[in-house]
């Protein structure tokens, strides 16, 4: 999509989305998902342990995912996938290979908020 097909947004549109640093305390497989997925428990500090679907299997297996710091979406309505309720979006960049996951270039504490 190019540019053109999104609209400016305002400074206070962005600062309603919270974009936050977490890091990731336990993985689960997802057998019932569609796509291969893992099911993923992150701590975001003060808004506490979430917990997500995350399409990420192709690249990523659960002992890497384990105590990586990662940046989810916390304020979208949480979304039932089959029999597991995702409480975040996980972000990441869509790739031919799967999914690659937004990276903290260096650690910062759990809870920090995407500026």
């Amino acid at each position: 999509m190019s540019e053109a097909n999104h609209p400016e947004i305002s400074w206070a549109d962005f600062e309603k989305v919270l974009v936050i640093a977490g890091t990731v305390t336990k993985v689960e497989p997802f057998p019932e998902a569609r796509k291969p997925a893992w099911k993923v428990w992150v701590d975001f500090g003060p808004y506490g342990e979430k917990k997500t679907s995350a399409q990420i299997a192709a690249l990523y297996q659960a002992k890497d995912l384990l105590g990586r710091q990662v940046v989810g979406v916390i304020n979208f309505p949480e979304k039932q996938i089959g029999p597991f309720r995702s409480q975040f979006l996980l972000t990441g960049f869509p790739t031919d290979a799967g999914v690659v996951l937004t990276a903290i270039e260096r650690p910062v504490p759990n809870g920090t908020r995407l500026a």
